[in-house]
């Protein structure tokens, strides 16, 4: 099963490099150095839809553009969301930015993850640290067309409990009954009673099917390395393990040639692949 959506704003007519203005409607303080801005059209124009996996470029006037993955709800696109963290000058300059300040905005780019073709499927999403940003669009997606899935496991490991995202939010789903949500940290502190370790120790624990299993994996390459081998020895089969692959985007459209991985462009084919397309990068050492 190899059906990745190819939606982008170029299949879509937009103009791929044309940048709209958008507002910062709210903004939010997720950790110490994360930090989530709610946008909205400042051009009274439609809104920006998206599929989940896709990511915008998000232009600081005077400052620069970074890609940045969508974080939101893609059935609620008037409010486009985007998580990232401040460790450039881009993102530093976007992370004092204030409510009624504006942003540019061109995209949607790359492909997406395949929630429409694994219908059907138990889905594992494994998430490392801010990997969980990207992969929130087809949590809201799976979870509101419940009905569609079979079991959903959501494993999500952060270095320590003061770099977990969402809290809240991970309670909530802690709490449902139709999603399976476990959480561990790298290093505990004090007053954390959850698990401990890295996030693919909480893969033997997870009830899905390995049969019948399409995982989502998002994280640091190290992490997706480690997470997509410990899938693999569960039965899972490569072609059904998805990863988003992150590199150094410029232009969103496949011609600067900054995002090449083998004989694709990152922003163009992917960021989302199966584990058998990029197998051999995540494998390398040095990666």
């Amino acid at each position: 099963m190899e059906t990745i959506n190819k939606s982008s704003a170029i299949a879509d007519g937009i103009d791929p490099m044309g940048v709209r203005p958008f507002r910062v409607k709210r903004t939010a303080k997720d950790t110490y150095d994360t930090f989530t801005l709610e946008l909205e059209p400042a051009d009274g124009g439609a809104p920006l839809g998206f599929a989940p996996g896709q990511f915008n470029m998000l232009y600081f006037f005077g400052v620069g553009e970074v890609p940045i993955s969508v974080s939101g709800d893609p059935a609620k696109p008037r409010i486009l969301v985007h998580t990232t963290r401040a460790v450039g000058a881009v993102t530093k300059a976007m992370s004092a930015l204030k409510i009624g300040d504006t942003l540019g905005i061109r995209g949607p780019y790359g492909n997406a993850w395949p929630v429409t073709a694994i219908e059907g499927n138990d889905v594992a999403i494994v998430a490392g640290g801010i990997g969980l940003a990207p992969l929130r669009p087809a949590i809201y997606h799976i979870l509101s067309n419940r009905d569609k899935y079979g079991k959903v496991s959501l494993l999500y490991g952060a270095r320590t409990p003061e770099d977990l995202l969402y809290r809240k939010e991970l309670e909530h789903w802690r709490a449902r009954f139709d999603l399976e949500t476990l959480v561990t940290v790298d290093r505990a502190a004090e007053g954390w009673r959850g698990n401990v370790g890295v996030v693919t120790t909480l893969i033997g624990r997870a009830s899905f099917d390995p049969a019948h299993t399409s995982a989502m994996v998002c994280g640091p390459e190290i992490m997706m390395r480690f997470t997509a081998l410990e899938l693999q020895s569960r039965g899972i089969k490569m072609e059904n393990i998805y990863v988003s692959m992150e590199r150094n985007m410029k232009c969103g459209v496949g011609l600067c040639g900054h995002c090449q991985i083998g004989a694709t462009f990152v922003c163009k084919d992917g960021p989302v692949y199966t584990f058998n397309q990029v197998r051999e990068i995540l494998l390398r050492r040095e990666m």
